[in-house]
């Protein structure tokens, strides 16, 4: 039952998502068949176009079709494009995607150890050189950053190239690399947020008294931090670690503009500029669904691991 209920509230929270994101489309002003042809487009034209976009049916019907085709992955064709939105967002996610991965990779990679030496280090001069290169890159940024490294590896150095996707069909390797630059820029400053949470989290788990018992009973300070505190402190990390991933999915416009990167945020950007309603809700209703997917699981990796949830009853 438990499992069932989380189920109900993740599809209800979807269910509600959709809502939110056709209506908000379908209230703004303008008329998309208008905007689409000009402004000096002949009446019957623009008439017949309403009717191929079906804008000419109500609202609640017009959702309803929406939604019936979102269940079996017709979201509709972009009328900029005129191709399907699945396709194009399944195009983009290819950049989005491994770059979001690859950013959560480097966060996770750097602020865990960083987190974990602060903790056990605490009101030394380690805990200190944490804290203050967190808060340094928390103030970062990242579109300054992102600006700095093309400076830096592309002009001084000359390492790659300024921006730019070569496809993956150039290889695995050139295709990671261009997504490196970006992806440093976008992790640094959750790495930061990450490295604070680590160290707040372990630093309250290790003054539980089954970490003191640990350390009455011989275990090392890293020993009982490893074996008892960061079982303990995975519930935060993991549900912010979903968080950023969610983030950075949907969150990089910026970086993907910057970086030259064909990618869903980029996608997005393009799409609200140019009016592009089924693009638009599209894509935002893909990255709701991720978003509500990763944090779901994140969710179920933290009762998993923290064995004081696991005793507990859903």
């Amino acid at each position: 039952m438990p499992a069932l209920a989380r189920l109900a509230q993740l599809v209800g929270t979807l269910l509600a998502a959709a809502v939110l994101v056709f209506m908000s489309m379908s209230v703004l002003p303008g008329d998309a068949a208008q905007l689409r042809l000009g402004m000096n487009a002949d009446p019957e034209a623009v008439a017949e176009l309403r009717r191929a976009m079906g804008l000419d049916r109500s609202v609640p019907e017009r959702f309803v079709r929406w939604l019936a085709g979102a269940f079996v992955g017709d979201l509709g064709t972009s009328s900029t494009y005129d191709v399907p939105v699945s396709r194009l967002i399944a195009e983009r996610a290819t950049v989005s995607v491994p770059l979001a991965g690859l950013a959560v990779t480097l966060s996770v990679g750097v602020a865990l150890p960083a987190g974990l030496l602060a903790a056990v280090r605490r009101r030394r001069l380690a805990d200190r050189v944490v804290s203050a290169l967190a808060q340094v890159g928390l103030s970062v940024p990242n579109v300054w950053l992102g600006l700095m490294l093309i400076w830096l590896f592309a002009i001084v150095l000359a390492a790659t190239s300024a921006g730019g996707f070569p496809g993956w069909d150039a290889g695995l390797g050139a295709g990671l690399a261009a997504l490196v630059l970006p992806a440093i820029a976008l992790a640094t400053p959750q790495a930061a947020i990450l490295t604070r949470l680590t160290r707040t989290a372990v630093v309250e788990a290790m003054d539980e008294d089954y970490v003191a018992l640990a350390r009455a009973k011989g275990r090392s300070p890293s020993g009982a931090v490893v074996a008892h505190a960061l079982p303990n402190a995975w519930a935060p990390i993991l549900t912010v670690i979903g968080l950023q991933f969610g983030f950075l999915l949907a969150g990089g416009i910026i970086i993907e503009t910057v970086f030259n990167l064909p990618g869903l945020g980029r996608l997005l950007f393009q799409a609200v500029a140019q009016r592009d309603v089924p693009l638009v809700q599209g894509i935002v209703l893909v990255l709701v669904a991720a978003v509500i997917a990763v944090n779901a699981l994140c969710d179920a990796a933290a009762a998993w691991t923290n064995p004081k949830q696991r005793r507990e009853p859903s």
